[in-house]
C-alpha cells in the first residue's frame, strides 16, 4: 500500500471541504487516486445526508443578498439543527451563496418535489407537442418528454441546478457535502426572489 503524501490529503480536502481524516481514508481506500476518491467522499456525503435527513432542522438563519445595482434581492431560509451550527461559518457561507444561486440562476421552486401537479403536467403537455411538432414517432414521444422533464428540474429547481460557483456539481451535492461536514440535517426552506419592475 502506497503512502498517502500530506499534498494529495491538501488537495482533497481543498477541493471537497472535508476533514483530514476523511480525506486521508478515502485516498487510501481509492490507492491514492484523486478523482476516484472524491466520488468516494461525494457518495459518503450523499450517505451521511440521507441518514440525517429525517432530523428536525427548526435553527438556522434567514439571509439577504441585494445585487449590485439595487435592482435584485433575494431572501433565503435555510435551517439546521442547533443554535451552534447557525452561527458557523460554513453555515453562513452556504446561506450566502444559495442567496447568490437565487439571484442569479431564478429557481422557482426548491426541489422537484415541490412543483404543483398540475405545473409539471401542463409542462409535459407542452412538450409532447412539440415532441410531435418536430415529427417524432408516437413510441418515442414519452422518452422525449422524460429527458426534457428533467432539464426543466434542473433549470427551475434550485437543488438540481449546477452550483454557479462550481458548475461541476449540483446545489445538492454542495447541501450534501455540507451535511456531511457538519453532521447536521440542513435544509434550504425557503426563498423569494424580487427583481425591480418584474410583473408590472
Amino acid at each position: 500500500m502506497a503512502e498517502i503524501s500530506a499534498k494529495l490529503v491538501k488537495e482533497l480536502r481543498e477541493r471537497t471541504g472535508a476533514g483530514m481524516m476523511d480525506c486521508k481514508k478515502a485516498l487510501m481506500e481509492t490507492e491514492g487516486d484523486l478523482e476516484k476518491a472524491l466520488v468516494y467522499l461525494r457518495e459518503k456525503g450523499l450517505a451521511a445526508a440521507a441518514k440525517r435527513a429525517g432530523r428536525k432542522a427548526s435553527e438556522g438563519v434567514v439571509t439577504a443578498y441585494i445585487h449590485p445595482g439595487n435592482r435584485v434581492g433575494v431572501l433565503v431560509e435555510v435551517n439546521c439543527e442547533t443554535d451552534f451550527v447557525a452561527r458557523t461559518e460554513d453555515f453562513q457561507q452556504f446561506a450566502h451563496d444559495i442567496a447568490l444561486q437565487v439571484a442569479a440562476a431564478k429557481p422557482e421552486y426548491v426541489a422537484r418535489e415541490d412543483v404543483p401537479a398540475e405545473v409539471l403536467e401542463r409542462e409535459k403537455e407542452i412538450l409532447r407537442a412539440q415532441a410531435r411538432n418536430e415529427g417524432k414517432p408516437e413510441q418515442v414521444i414519452e422518452k422525449v418528454v422524460e429527458g426534457r422533464v428533467e432539464k426543466f428540474f434542473k433549470e427551475r429547481c434550485l437543488l438540481e441546478q449546477p452550483f454557479i460557483k462550481n458548475p461541476e456539481i449540483t446545489v445538492r451535492e454542495l447541501l450534501n457535502e455540507l451535511i456531511a461536514k457538519i453532521g447536521e440535517n440542513i435544509v434550504v426552506r425557503r426563498f423569494t426572489r424580487y427583481e425591480l419592475g418584474e410583473g408590472i
